[in-house]
């Protein structure tokens, strides 16, 4: 996962463009000359550009557009978020971040194993990042069960098998706005500009969680790449094992040891139960609704005596 490029999008609300790439400008070393964008020492640029769908109004919003970047830009890209939180910008409900993963490795087996993955773990994978229901059913749509279906329907040995199932049809123009795009695993982002876009995260400017999301969609691609064969069936969302769970799913990706803590806190933080054992996960769900029941009887009790 280290030796794959990654870029991100994020979405800020309260604070001009032009002050957005000033903050950045100042963790890069660099200037940003008064404009919307922020060149590092390697040439490399950041743009701060307008986004419509943003709730802060044209002059007072901007969505963070990095450039391509490497496992060891996470430092500096935790950096600038904290750089631009400081400098007043924030997030609200109609701010996301989407993470692109360079897809110039994938072969057409390695896209398919990451749409089985994710599409089995994708219920998991909603309730941990909490993402609201408007942004499901308008800007990070599930996985399409219509593309599984095709998927899955006859064999699927080059990527114009693959573009054939996502699409519905042979599209040999793909465009950067078609209405696929809107998909929490974006493949028109493969198919238009070479790179894997996750648009399942919520908007943030907390450094921890940006870094985690960043690490988690890096894993899921490289879990892709390296795994054999993957299913596709998906896996109901249980909120009493839910914890431990996505527990199992962060061993799989190999998000484990010191290195990873921080990433399954802020992953895991939102969830119910324990991460311990399943059993342990259900006790500790069950508990407290045995422990309300049993308040309420004693109130009864007594309230009649």
């Amino acid at each position: 996962m280290k030796t794959l490029g990654f870029g991100i999008e994020i979405e800020t609300v309260g604070l001009r463009r032009t002050a957005i790439a000033a903050a950045i400008a100042s963790v890069l070393g660099t200037d940003s000359h008064g404009g919307e964008t922020a060149t590092d020492s390697l040439g490399r640029t950041w743009k701060v550009v307008p986004d419509g769908s943003l709730a802060g109004g044209y002059d007072n919003s901007g969505e963070i557009v990095s450039p391509k970047l490497t496992y060891a830009d996470l430092d500096t890209l935790q950096a600038i978020v904290r750089a631009v939180r400081a400098a007043g910008a924030r997030v609200d409900a109609s701010c996301g971040i989407h993470v692109h993963i360079d897809s110039s490795v994938f072969t057409a087996k390695s896209v398919v194993n990451l749409v089985k993955i994710v599409h089995k773990q994708e219920r998991l994978i909603e309730h941990a990042l909490r993402i609201a229901q408007s942004r499901l059913e308008r800007y990070c749509l599930p996985i399409d069960a219509g593309f599984i279906q095709r998927l899955e329907a006859s064999p699927v040995r080059t990527m114009a098998d693959v573009s054939r199932a996502w699409y519905g049809y042979d599209n040999s123009s793909p465009t950067r706005y078609d209405s696929s795009r809107y998909h929490g695993l974006n493949l028109n982002s493969h198919f238009f500009r070479g790179t894997v876009e996750f648009r399942y995260f919520t908007g943030s400017l907390h450094a921890g969680e940006v870094k985690a999301y960043v690490q988690f969609s890096l894993a899921l691609a490289a879990r892709a790449l390296t795994t054999k064969s993957a299913s596709s069936k998906r896996r109901e969302f249980n909120v009493s094992t839910a914890k431990y769970d996505f527990r199992v799913l962060m061993i799989k990706l190999g998000l484990i040891g010191d290195e990873f803590k921080t990433c399954r806190l802020h992953l895991s933080k939102h969830l119910e139960g324990t991460s311990a054992t399943k059993r342990a996960a259900v006790v500790a769900v069950a508990a407290p609704e045995a422990a309300a029941a049993s308040e309420s009887t004693d109130n009864g009790a007594n309230h009649g005596s």
